[in-house]
């Protein structure tokens, strides 16, 4: 490890180099890091990388859900539930199932228990390479939303049926009614271990005397303890994050200073900005060990493409045909019960959200922990053939569909949706609000000294007249504390805002929230 520490640094210094390289021809970052990570494996006398499924799992896997899972609006989860629960638990079992069928049929010694062991690899969509893809891109506000909230809960409904699969595989039976209350715990125990962690941990914020770097350093890890607890109890180790991460994420203004809340996005940008390269480029840089397998199992390399080639067009067909299926089912439920949107979407947007089936880490570090015995001395079957398998369906994916996705949503030019007012009008309607609430808010409690505080006449002018001051004299304590109740009734109006307004793009809000914390520490700072 240390005779290879130079290597590792020079790695991170390239991840650095390969995204600002991304960035700036516009390419989404890991389709960079995948291609460059092959072409680095086949440079002599590079040292062999072995991928431990368990760094993947446990090292990598809950800090980048705990940060998707804050960053996800839980108004726009809960708005698109249906859609969104759907492509999460009802496609990629789907998926599986078509896999599997298909995996029986036309690749040699493959079962159907195998064949699902393989799709609960590849089925979930990797969220990261279709997150980087959007930012070239303007796309409708709900897309992305679904997409996201999507990316937060199918690894764990994939996993499940890895696990599953994995116990067919091993034992030689499956007992429906044992699946079906393992099932029910993984679901149970994991949603009730990250809502249990996380209240726990809000309540260390809140009564135990930390500071900022403790604050952020508690929610490293954090997601950590959700992961691992709930694993330990044999639930589900991704949900438990992602729960535990939307409940402390809708309380952080509860619990966290702002100091706190400022200060933790930039570690965390930093944090995640660095997991997620390097993954990319392990993924990369495992090809010769995985080579290596297929040539032991005796597995032609010209076969082995085309087992994956054909199990990549079925990943593809069968999410682009759930595209539309979601949609034929929301006509017909629209009959029955309250739907998000009534309307017909068309045939674009669904074809966008089938294109966006990028796989990713998850998916091989899945494949990466299938053990390579069934029991003493008895090989796991196809075990190389199926890692194979998985990494040509991550590398077709994220160069085909991940090439070529901001071009096809440039080019069906998809509808503009009346989601949200528009940006401009919405920022508008805030800052009057808020400069109302703020005055309403001095006359009412403070007419009588107004005249007393001169920092306080100046911002009441302001917003009175929505004009910018010049450089503004120091602050006398009362003042101060004047100014921070009016900051904190901001917050609030706007977090009650939020809660109220269903048709209020949360991120707005949160740009605001933003603002009122940068507000609140340069005042602490006068």
């Amino acid at each position: 490890m240390v005779d290879h520490f130079p290597f590792y640094l020079a790695l991170v210094l390239a991840i650095v180099l390969l995204i600002m390289v991304a960035n700036k021809i516009r390419v989404a970052y890991p389709v960079l890091l995948v291609v460059a990570g092959l072409a680095i494996s086949f440079i002599p006398g590079i040292p062999e990388l072995h991928i431990d499924p368990e760094l993947v799992f446990v090292i990598f896997l809950p800090p980048l859900l705990y940060d998707a899972a804050w960053a996800i609006s839980w108004k726009e989860l809960w708005r698109w539930r249906r859609i969104i629960s759907s492509f999460a638990f009802v496609v990629v079992f789907l998926t599986a199932m078509s896999v599997a069928f298909v995996a029986n049929a036309f690749i040699p010694g493959f079962t159907l228990a195998l064949g699902f062991l393989l799709g609960g690899i590849v089925s979930p969509p990797d969220a990261v390479s279709a997150s980087a893809i959007l930012r070239f891109v303007n796309v409708p506000k709900r897309v992305s939303s679904i997409l996201e909230g999507e990316s937060l809960l199918n690894d764990a409904s994939s996993l499940i049926i890895f696990r599953f699969a994995l116990i067919a595989i091993a034992t030689g039976q499956f007992i429906w009614y044992h699946a079906a209350l393992n099932f029910g715990w993984m679901l149970i125990g994991g949603v009730g271990a990250g809502l249990l962690i996380g209240l726990v941990f809000m309540e260390i914020h809140k009564y135990l005397p930390t500071d900022a770097n403790m604050d952020i350093i508690l929610t490293i890890v954090t997601p950590y303890f959700m992961y691992i607890g709930a694993e330990e109890i044999h639930g589900s180790g991704v949900l438990a994050v992602v729960s535990g991460g939307l409940l402390l994420s809708n309380r952080r203004h509860h619990f966290l200073r702002s100091a706190s809340r400022l200060r933790g996005v930039n570690v965390w940008g930093s944090l995640v900005f660095v997991l997620n390269g390097i993954v990319f480029l392990m993924i990369g840089l495992d090809l010769p060990e995985i080579m290596e397998g297929l040539r032991q199992e005796g597995i032609s390399f010209s076969g082995a493409v085309g087992y994956g080639l054909l199990i990549t067009v079925v990943l593809i067909v069968v999410r682009i045909l759930s595209g539309y299926g979601a949609v034929i089912t929301t006509l017909i439920a629209r009959n029955f019960i309250a739907v998000a949107d009534a309307r017909h979407p068309g045939y674009k947007a669904p074809f966008i959200i089938g294109w966006t089936g990028m796989r990713g880490v998850v998916s091989l570090a899945a494949a990466l922990s299938i053990p390579l015995e069934i029991s003493k001395g008895v090989a796991f079957p196809h075990r190389n053939l199926v890692l194979f398998i998985t990494f040509v369906v991550i590398l077709v994916t994220l160069l085909l569909q991940g090439l070529t996705l901001p071009w096809l949503i440039r080019k069906v030019n998809l509808p503009t949706y009346d989601d949200f007012p528009p940006e401009e009008e919405a920022e508008n309607f805030l800052r009057k609000e808020l400069a109302k609430q703020s005055l309403e808010h001095l006359n009412t409690n403070y007419a009588g000294v107004l005249d007393k505080h001169l920092f306080l006449q100046q911002m009441a002018d302001k917003w009175t007249v929505k004009s910018s001051d010049g450089v503004d004299p120091a602050m006398p304590e009362a003042t101060k504390t004047i100014y921070l109740e009016i900051l904190n009734r901001q917050r609030q109006w706007l977090l009650d805002k939020n809660h109220k307004d269903a048709h209020f793009d949360e991120d707005i809000i949160r740009k605001y929230l933003y603002e009122i914390d940068i507000e609140e520490e340069k005042l602490r700072l006068l």
